[in-house]
């Protein structure tokens, strides 16, 4: 099921959600009233989606200000060169997904596409420090198993969580990609996601939106 293509205001952060590439691949723009946004997992691939993208946020007046990956899996980084080199904006991520990126030239070869090299800018991402845009800060939060090490991004005052490919609606990103590990996502998704508030929205990599509570009840591959 594909994520709708949408805008939703809930508290200071607005949404926008667009699907792009083969894979079906979720990518968000977030922003705050200061109109400064971020980008996340910008998986544009060709002319067409790097203009859906850059014509919204030329029509909404937006100021792009920060890029983020929350892994780096081929499908969340194939428009990372795009927005850095068009925004003049640095590539925020976690260290340990240098592994993740440096693999998905295997992939890329697969579905004869160029091969991928990190951003010549680029700021490594801790756990535990917060990220900030505008006037607003997210959360990074550690949560690891689909892949060596992603990152989810929390904003609490709109209980927006960002997940890349952690948790789906009522299912799990899959574990059986290098660097996968049932075991710790299962932990990741336990410890981490099921314990923010039960109305916060999960905005995941592939799929429809849902809420921290639905999946605690109805999440068959992770239970409480």
């Amino acid at each position: 099921m594909n994520a709708p293509n949408f805008k939703q205001i809930c508290s200071m952060l607005q949404v926008k959600s667009f699907v792009f590439n083969e894979f079906q691949e979720n990518t968000y723009v977030v922003w705050d009233e200061t109109l400064a946004c971020a980008i996340i997992d910008p998986g544009c691939s060709n002319y067409q989606e790097q203009k859906q993208l850059t014509n919204f946020i030329e029509m909404e007046g937006l100021k792009p200000s920060l890029l983020l990956n929350t892994h780096c899996h081929i499908d969340h980084i194939l428009g990372n060169n795009f927005v850095v080199d068009t925004y003049q904006l640095p590539l925020h991520m976690h260290e340990g997904e240098l592994f993740t990126y440096q693999d998905a030239n295997r992939w890329a070869a697969m579905f004869g596409l160029p091969n991928f090299e990190v951003p010549h800018q680029v700021v490594f991402l801790q756990a535990g420090t917060p990220i900030g845009f505008g006037s607003s800060q997210l959360e990074v939060l550690s949560t690891p198993g689909h892949s060596v090490a992603s990152l989810s991004f929390y904003h609490a005052e709109s209980q927006f969580l960002f997940v890349g490919d952690v948790i789906f609606q009522h299912s799990i990103g899959r574990t059986d990609l290098p660097g996968g590990n049932f075991e710790i996502l299962a932990k990741s998704i336990r410890e981490v996601i099921y314990t923010l508030p039960d109305t916060t929205c999960i905005f995941s990599g592939h799929g429809s939106i849902t809420q921290v509570g639905e999946e605690k009840k109805n999440n068959p591959f992770v239970k409480l």
